[in-house]
């Protein structure tokens, strides 16, 4: 887990499918996509920068959780999805990081999507390690 991979909105980019499909040399598949993470590719947010109002679309703030809308009507929907499809939440993130700093939250995400296999990463949207293939389920 490194500090910048963890994108504007909260998103940690290193449990991600798209991330973790490229960092780990897995080939594209159809349907499959391959990411850097958003600050490696000098995007702030794909999903909420291109429809923010405040300072993220201005270059202003670095994380949603500086910006006086906080947490705005795009996080809130996207948040929403993310707790309901994969018990991830962008708003507790931002918000434990300003609470409490980088350093605390990159801790308590490699502890919750550690592998109990291999002790790699496992993935927020399908519970899946990408290195030795075993999977986790989030619920029930």
């Amino acid at each position: 887990m490194k500090p910048e991979l963890i994108a504007p909105c909260g998103m940690n980019c290193a449990i991600c499918s798209a991330y973790l499909a490229m960092s780990r040399g897995h080939e594209k598949k159809k349907g499959m996509s391959h990411c850097t993470g958003c600050r490696a590719r000098n995007k702030n947010c794909s999903f909420i920068k291109k429809r923010c109002t405040g300072g993220l679309r201005q270059n202003k703030i670095r994380f949603c959780y500086e910006c006086s809308d906080f947490p705005c009507e795009n996080l809130r929907k996207i948040d929403a999805r993310y707790r309901k499809n994969y018990d991830y939440s962008f708003i507790v993130a931002l918000e434990f990081i300003r609470d409490n700093g980088m350093e605390p939250h990159l801790v308590h995400e490699e502890m919750r999507y550690k592998c109990p296999s291999c002790g790699d990463v496992l993935c927020v949207h399908n519970g899946k390690c990408y290195k030795c293939q075993s999977i986790k389920t989030w619920r029930g």
